[in-house]
């Protein structure tokens, strides 16, 4: 049995949406900013983003980032081209592009967003947002999870991390299919 009553559950939750993290239904725009790619680019995003993109603000130390990226990677294969994933790295001494490098993944990495990611309202990792093609939010990843259920005290993060990954790909999916089905404005 579960020793967190509901009341102290409500205020987490509120706790959690008030330290920063959008509402349900948010659809406002993020800041847009400036930083250059592991590989030398310079982007100004938003605004210069074309189609849809995730936004996906982690660090190579985090378990839940090291589970959902493999389920990136193949949401990236299978849109091809469709599909933006800029991987901003914060909170994180090691090097993000061995890391991506080593994993296989075909991200845009961007190693120093500490401060992109102050201005997003991301606290902790993982951080994802889906913009559409019209650089509006319509996937928060922070909503997703003030919605999920608990899990078992005894597992540790990892396990924790192996566990909400596929939840979370699986709604990431869904966001993705929606936006596929609508027409381009």
């Amino acid at each position: 049995m579960n020793s967190m009553t509901p009341m102290f559950r409500l205020l987490l939750l509120a706790l959690f949406l008030l330290a920063g993290h959008s509402h349900a239904g948010e659809t406002q725009p993020r800041p847009s900013f400036v930083l250059s790619s592991t590989d030398g680019r310079e982007f100004t995003l938003p605004d210069q983003q074309n189609g849809v993109s995730i936004y996906f603000f982690w660090a190579s130390w985090c378990p839940y980032c090291r589970a959902l990226m493999p389920h990136l990677q193949s949401l990236k294969d299978e849109f091809g081209s469709e599909l933006t994933i800029y991987a901003l790295n914060f909170r994180d001494e090691g090097d993000p592009q061995a890391y991506i490098d080593r994993s296989g993944f075909d991200f845009i990495v961007f190693p120093d967003a500490d401060e992109v990611a102050g201005q997003w309202g991301v606290q902790g990792t993982p951080g994802l947002f889906i913009l559409d093609r019209n650089q509006q939010v319509v996937f928060n990843l922070y909503e997703l999870m003030a919605e999920s259920s608990e899990l078992p005290a005894e597992l540790n993060h990892a396990q924790r991390a192996q566990r909400r990954a596929p939840f979370w790909a699986s709604r990431i999916r869904i966001a993705l299919d929606q936006l596929d089905a609508q027409p381009e404005s």
